[in-house]
């Protein structure tokens, strides 16, 4: 005798000699001689090891306690329970034990490979190996590209594809405003000195699909063009001419490429020069000018405040020669800058000492 114990969540399948008898429900069962029982899960597809699912079907009292789906090829399905999804099914045949709630199915179609529509709820439920997610963030734009061939262009949100069925890739685009860096370039100016300068230009991509499909690198092109007008400015001027005007090279090399723009796909707010490097030499000469610049105005300086001091010095002498009592102002002042200078002072000579030293101070 052998003894079975099905559970709720379980059923089986009853053999006898191989052959399938029927199904059991749960409970325990005890047989005896060549009847043997298969326990399957209501939860999972009946599959057998003893029979094939169309000899499970053919048989009628097991066939009504099935639900059979039929998923052709290019189609996926979600089986739904009671509002809960429970399994993702791809092609083929599929049997499930009847349950006491409601079930459902819900079908994708696969022959479009962007998935659309789908309640969130069941998107979470389908295996991350059967689809790509795409992210496209709010300052991009993306180009869609199905089997090499642009589809659309995708705005701001979160894409799903299918796998599998159709080469899908998305190629994203920055449409924010772009700071781009002109690299140290040497350039031989008209008075051949050869200066190295870096440029930067700010921009902002406003046809995305041109700018990718119609150019191999707009970031490249961008670059070229900045690159060329600055030849074409600085092999015209002198090197004086650049030190004294940066900003004329800045406005010549944004106006050429504002003029690029519709070829380009893109819209130049600024640009401009960044730095100017100079060959070791010519820096050491422009030091040594400088600073003979600069001796000299300190000079005329020196020698404009010594003018301007004599020139007081003369105006106070002639103001002093025509005014006594500004005069004897003077010598007390001086009197008073003396006893300032020495801790202990003593006179001997009565009462006209201040008198008598003044006129010792004014015969000196």
């Amino acid at each position: 005798m052998k003894k079975y114990l099905i559970n709720e969540n379980q059923r089986g399948l009853l053999f006898k000699k191989g052959k399938l008898e029927g199904l059991l429900s749960a409970g325990t069962y005890r047989f005896f001689g060549q009847r043997e029982v298969e326990i399957v899960s209501i939860d999972a597809p009946i599959v057998s090891s003893r029979c094939s699912l169309d000899a499970l079907l053919a048989n009628e009292k097991i066939k009504s306690a099935l639900n059979v789906y039929d998923i052709p090829a290019g189609e996926y399905a979600m089986r739904i329970v009671n509002g809960i999804s429970t399994s993702f099914l791809r092609e083929g045949r599929y049997a499930y034990l009847k349950t006491q709630g409601c079930e459902e199915l819900y079908r994708f179609d696969t022959s479009s490979p962007i998935i659309e529509n789908v309640p969130s709820q069941i998107m979470a439920k389908i295996p991350a190996l059967y689809y790509q997610r795409v992210s496209v963030a709010s300052y991009e734009k993306a180009l869609l590209y199905l089997d090499n061939k642009l589809d659309r262009v995708l705005e701001s949100g979160v894409y799903y594809f299918w796998k599998g069925f159709t080469d899908v890739k998305v190629i994203p685009v920055d449409t924010r405003l772009q700071r781009m860096d002109v690299a140290c370039q040497e350039i031989l100016t008209q008075d051949k000195v050869n200066v190295r300068i870096n440029f930067v230009c700010n921009y902002r991509v406003t046809d995305a699909v041109r700018a990718v499909t119609q150019l191999n690198s707009y970031e490249e092109q961008i670059r070229l063009y900045a690159q060329l007008a600055m030849r074409d400015y600085v092999s015209k001027a002198r090197l004086d001419e650049i030190l004294e005007n940066k900003d004329a090279i800045s406005k010549y090399v944004f106006e050429q490429l504002v003029s690029k723009e519709s070829e380009l796909s893109v819209s130049f707010s600024n640009a401009g020069v960044k730095d100017i490097i100079l060959p070791g030499e010519i820096r050491a000469i422009m030091n040594t000018v400088l600073m003979a610049e600069k001796k000299a105005q300190a000079s005329v300086i020196a020698r404009r405040e010594e003018v301007a001091s004599t020139r007081s010095l003369l105006n106070t002498a002639k103001l002093m020669d025509e005014n006594a009592t500004l005069y004897k102002l003077k010598e007390l002042e001086y009197l008073e800058r003396i006893c300032e200078k020495v801790d202990t002072l003593n006179l001997s000579g009565g009462s006209n000492a201040i008198t008598e030293l003044a006129s010792i101070l004014r015969s000196k």
